[in-house]
């Protein structure tokens, strides 16, 4: 085969075969296949899209590009959760202790952040001493252990998403159905997990801008779960403001630690517990919704949500401490606060505006060989809909270099759109997509 037919083929709107996708995805990953190749490919597939049948051919084959782990050593139902993306979104670091104090086991490969989305791997690495870069047979171990492990993607699992979920991020091919549901699904089923909970985000802060288009991954997604004996539960969720208030990598780890220490509410809370309880039905250690939630108010109540997460730290080689005493994690040299120019009310944020003013100070990439600053980064001080006064704080900017600082707050303060009258808010989860037959269930 050519590497070039296959890119003319794609582009034409033809579909790709079985055999095709396959010497796509298994000469890229064998570095026979160039960037500037792979790349073309990419861009074909978004604008010509795949259907079906050649999504779930791509998820095995990305899937099929290295190890696959067996879980059968530990004891339980492994159940997997996984986020299409969003800005102050660190619900994993809540719902998966949660899960773990509750009896369920979590295994889960996170990625890196792509674009003006944070990554759950990026987040965690800015815990001193943490190392999310675990063999198979420790990883298991961890899991055993605490109830559940979160680690980075190993050089022989998913080999071809690795690469590809970096090329993507560099060449504007993140928002496509195919290639962000063969990733995610690929790593969820490589990972052995025996059911899998998904959070598709919708609205300006997401790769799905609509909840249409956010219905059609979720669909694709249980879709390729279903025809891999997979229990698969999609929620999809709002992205049109911060989900939290912290957007960066430290200080959302702190934000993580506050919700499991009782100290912080809104709806960072509210969808993780969503997402926790989808976690524990789809486990089989809840009948329904009202099981499921009394379990994680004893969770979060308790303490026991917070030690889980304490011990899987520990265990990674982190600082523990942390979670007691969050002044340990990284600082930013200064802070930075921008105020309201106007009385009003919050009418609207850009939320990829708000995480590209934090991927400015270095807490995200513009290029996949980029380095991370883990302490810099923001935190919001209002919510669509509040009453701003003149003068009144809006954010503050954690700030460690310069040069971009300008650039940061021109888009802080061009993302938050102050009115006169006050916005209708839209549900925070719009819909729920489960296994069989595909069906919408409103929440």
């Amino acid at each position: 085969m050519l590497m070039q037919e296959i890119i003319l083929k794609k582009r034409n709107g033809q579909r790709l075969t079985t055999e095709e996708i396959e010497f796509f995805v298994n000469g890229y990953t064998a570095d026979n296949i160039p960037d500037y190749q792979a790349s073309a490919l990419l861009m074909a597939v978004w604008f010509s899209r795949m259907d079906e049948r050649e999504t779930a051919d791509l998820t095995r084959a990305i899937r099929d590009s290295g190890d696959i782990v067996d879980l059968g050593g530990i004891e339980g139902i492994k159940v997997d959760k996984h986020s299409t993306g969003g800005v102050a979104d660190t619900t994993s670091l809540i719902t998966a202790p949660l899960v773990a104090a509750c009896g369920g086991r979590v295994a889960k490969i996170s990625g890196r952040g792509l674009g003006h989305t944070g990554g759950t791997v990026d987040k965690l690495e800015s815990i001193p001493g943490l190392n999310l870069a675990l063999s198979m047979d420790d990883f298991v171990r961890v899991v055993s252990t605490c109830g559940l492990a979160i680690i980075s993607q190993s050089p022989n699992l998913v080999p071809a998403d690795k690469r590809l979920y970096a090329l993507r991020d560099v060449t504007g091919t993140v928002d496509n159905v195919s290639l962000i549901s063969s990733s995610i699904m690929s790593k969820k089923l490589a990972s052995g997990a025996n059911a899998i909970v998904l959070d598709v985000k919708t609205g300006n802060g997401a790769f799905m801008q609509s909840v249409e288009e956010a219905r059609e991954l979720a669909e694709m997604m249980v879709s390729i779960g279903e025809q891999s004996g997979k229990a698969t539960s999609v929620l999809i969720t709002d992205m049109n403001q911060p989900l939290g208030r912290a957007v960066g990598n430290a200080v959302e780890v702190e934000e993580a630690i506050r919700v499991l220490r009782g100290d912080r509410a809104g709806d960072l809370q509210t969808v993780a517990l969503a997402l926790a309880a989808e976690m524990l039905i789809a486990a089989g250690l809840a009948a329904d919704d009202s099981e499921a939630e009394n379990k994680l108010e004893m969770a979060l109540e308790s303490g026991e949500g917070l030690r889980r997460l304490q011990q899987m730290i520990e265990l990674l080689g982190g600082d523990p401490l942390v979670c007691s005493d969050p002044g340990r994690l990284p600082r930013a040299a200064e802070t930075v606060t921008i105020r309201a120019g106007r009385s009003g009310y919050v009418n609207l944020i850009d939320t990829a505006g708000i995480g590209g003013a934090a991927q400015l100070l270095g807490a995200g990439r513009a290029a996949k060989e980029d380095v991370i600053d883990p302490a810099v980064g923001l935190e919001m001080q209002v919510r669509l809909g509040d009453r701003i006064e003149e003068g009144e704080e809006i954010a503050r900017l954690f700030v460690n270099r310069k040069e971009n600082l300008k650039r940061s707050i021109n888009q802080v303060e061009g993302s938050i759109f102050i009115g006169d009258e006050p916005v209708q808010l839209v549900p925070l989860i719009h819909d729920r997509v489960r296994s069989g037959g595909k069906q919408i269930c409103a929440v």
